[in-house]
């Protein structure tokens, strides 16, 4: 069982930074693709990045293509989500995913964190 911690979520005033990490522990983190989803009230699951497991490609949502960047410590088995630019609209649950490959985590993971809390002010 792969298990994915998020940390780093918070208040920011817009046009702020935050920095969410996703600590993986219990299997071999560098094997996974590695994304990040959000959630706000109302809404469905949205995705917002990914990156392979050998860190080659990166894919980014639209939304936040520019403004989000998304990175992997393999030594600390760790994702990053550096998120600047924010806006209210980013506001949301965020959720750290895993998957075997980019594809099947696109269709809808393998294994999930319990998110964490983006909250950006107007």
């Amino acid at each position: 069982q792969l298990q994915l911690v998020e940390s780093g979520g918070g208040l920011v005033q817009a046009g702020g930074s935050l920095r969410l990490s996703c600590a993986a522990s219990g299997r071999t983190f560098s094997s996974y693709a590695m994304g990040w989803f959000r959630q706000a009230p109302g809404k469905e699951r949205e995705f917002v990045a990914a990156i392979t497991s050998g860190a080659v490609s990166t894919y980014y949502a639209d939304s936040v293509k520019g403004r989000f960047a998304i990175s992997r410590d393999i030594a600390k088995n760790t994702v990053y989500l550096q998120m600047n630019s924010l806006k209210p609209e980013d506001t949301a649950v965020y959720y750290c995913a895993a998957a075997r490959t980019y594809s099947i985590l696109r269709i809808g993971g393998e294994y999930w964190g319990q998110g964490t809390q983006v909250t950006v002010s107007s």
